[in-house]
C-alpha cells in the first residue's frame, strides 16, 4: 500500500461506518450521499484486501479486520481534528458536525427542543441526535465514539470518562385527575403512606426491572409498593397513569411539563427519596476540544435556563 496515495477521507468514511453500522447513516454523519459512501467502501476494501463490513439485515457488521482497525482510526481522526481546531480556533458559522447524545426520553421532551433552537441560531450546519439510554453501556459507547456525551444518573465509570453535574431531579408522584383513589388528596399535597403502598404503581424501566430508588426508600421503613407496570419511557408511564388507576414516581421537571397536557395531579411522596443527580459524561480525550466544549457549555446553559435545580 502506498500511503501517499491514500485519500484520508476514506478513513472518515470507515470511522463513520464503524459508528453507524449503516451506509445511509454514515453518509448523514459526514455529509456524503449513499452512493459516495458505497464507492468509498469499495475503495477501502481494495486498500485493506478485506470486506471490512458485511450486511446482516439492515446493519453493516464489521469484520474482525475492521474491528482491529476501528480504534486506531478513531484515535487518528481525533488527533487530526484536535490539531486543526487548535490552529484555526472555533468558527461556529463554519462548524459542520453531528453531535450524538445519549439519554432518556425525558431529555427529548424537555431539553432537546430548546437546545436545538440555540444550536441552529449559532451553528446552522450542526446536527443533533439523541439516542435512547437503552442503547447500551455508556463507557463503551463513549470509547467507540458512538456517542459524544451521555446524560445519565451517577455511574461507576473508568477514569478516562469526564463528567460534570447538570442538575438534581427530585421525585414527585403523578396520578390521573380522574383517579378516585386520590380524589381527597389535594394537588401538591402528600399522598398518605398507606395509600401510596396500596395503589398500583407504574415505573420507567429500560430493562424491565420492577423496582427502583423509591423501593429502596420504602424498604428502609419496612414497607413495599405494588409495581404492576414497567415501561421503557417516561412518556409511556405518564400516558398509562393519565388513562388509568396507576400512580407513578417521576422526575419533578417531567411532571411539571406533563401536568396540564395530560390532566395530572402531582403530589409529594410520603417518604424521603434521595433526589438523583443527573451528570453529563464525555470521553476525556475531548476535554480541550473547542467544539466539544462549546456543546457542553450549551447543554449546561440550557439546563440552567430551564430552571432545573442544582
Amino acid at each position: 500500500m502506498n500511503f501517499n496515495a491514500l485519500d484520508l477521507n476514506l478513513v472518515r468514511v470507515f470511522d463513520a461506518l464503524m459508528r453507524e453500522r449503516s451506509v445511509t447513516r454514515a453518509g448523514d454523519r459526514i455529509g456524503l450521499s449513499q452512493p459516495a459512501v458505497s464507492a468509498a467502501l469499495n475503495r477501502l476494501r481494495h486498500v485493506f484486501n478485506d470486506n471490512l463490513f458485511v450486511r446482516q439485515g439492515n446493519e453493516m457488521l464489521p469484520t474482525p479486520r475492521a474491528l482491529e482497525l476501528g480504534e486506531r482510526a478513531r484515535v487518528a481522526l481525533a488527533e487530526i481534528e484536535g490539531m486543526i481546531r487548535s490552529v484555526r480556533g472555533l468558527e461556529l458559522a463554519e462548524l459542520d458536525r453531528t453531535y450524538t447524545l445519549l439519554g432518556a426520553d425525558f431529555f427529548s421532551m424537555l431539553l432537546m427542543p430548546q437546545l436545538a433552537r440555540t444550536v441552529h441560531e449559532q451553528a446552522p450546519n450542526v446536527r443533533l441526535r439523541l439516542l435512547d439510554s437503552a442503547r447500551g453501556d455508556v463507557a463503551r459507547l463513549l470509547q467507540e465514539n458512538a456517542v459524544d456525551m451521555a446524560l445519565e444518573r451517577p455511574l461507576e465509570l473508568p477514569d478516562w470518562v469526564s463528567s460534570t453535574l447538570l442538575f438534581q431531579s427530585p421525585f414527585v408522584i403523578i396520578a390521573s385527575r380522574n383517579n378516585e383513589a386520590v380524589a381527597t388528596v389535594p394537588d401538591g399535597g402528600q399522598v398518605p403512606l398507606d395509600l401510596f403502598s396500596r395503589l398500583p404503581h407504574a415505573i420507567r424501566s429500560i430493562d424491565g426491572t420492577l423496582s427502583g430508588m423509591v423501593d429502596e426508600a420504602l424498604q428502609s421503613h419496612g414497607l413495599r409498593r405494588e409495581v404492576t407496570l414497567a415501561l421503557p419511557h417516561f412518556q409511556g408511564v405518564a400516558l398509562a397513569v393519565a388513562a388509568g388507576s396507576h400512580i407513578a414516581a417521576v422526575p419533578m421537571q417531567f411532571a411539571r411539563a406533563m401536568k396540564a397536557q395530560l390532566e395530572l395531579k402531582v403530589f409529594e411522596p410520603p417518604i424521603d427519596v434521595p433526589a438523583p443527580h443527573v451528570n453529563l459524561y464525555w470521553h476525556s480525550r475531548y476535554d480541550e476540544d473547542r467544539a466539544h466544549q462549546w456543546m457542553r457549555s450549551l447543554i449546561i446553559a440550557t439546563v440552567s435556563e430551564l430552571g432545573f435545580p442544582l
